[in-house]
């Protein structure tokens, strides 16, 4: 392959990696996985999960994932759902992975979250408290250098 056909080719994939991106921020609350994923763009699940992680610096579904609590987060500080409501709205199956995942991306448990945030974002408007309070992810999206 000539470099010009592989930019090519990498262009085409990066099209199609941010749809799928795309398709995870508006499919949030959808059961979504690799393998659906990656039949919506054409690729294999683990071309997709490859590509993924080469461009976004983490897997599709630790993505998803946190998208997911991400959103929780926005229902809990709400506070008008119960954590298994919030767990089930945001597209998640099981509330053992649910309050696993939040606790590694947000450092506490949902329901700690939801007496802190409570506090910690009164009287802010939902727009700042978003940014404020989104998580940071942890170490799966460092790039650990030739692994």
């Amino acid at each position: 392959m000539t470099s010009r056909t592989a930019a090519a080719q990498n262009l085409r994939d990066l099209a199609l990696l941010r749809r799928v991106r795309d398709r995870i921020d508006r499919e949030y609350a959808q059961p979504l996985n690799v393998e659906a994923l990656a039949r919506g763009v054409n690729m294999s699940a683990g071309h997709l999960s490859r590509q993924f992680r080469l461009a976004y610096g983490e897997s599709p579904y630790s993505y998803l994932m946190t998208r997911r609590i991400e959103r929780a987060m926005a229902l809990l500080r709400r506070g008008d759902l119960s954590v298994t409501e919030i767990c089930f709205a945001v597209g998640c199956s099981s509330l053992g992975t649910f309050s696993t995942r939040f606790t590694e991306l947000v450092g506490v448990p949902p329901s700690v979250y939801r007496q802190q945030a409570a506090r910690a974002t009164e009287g802010m408007p939902a727009c700042v408290a978003k940014q404020v309070t989104r998580p940071i992810r942890n170490r799966e999206a460092r790039s650990t250098g030739g692994t």
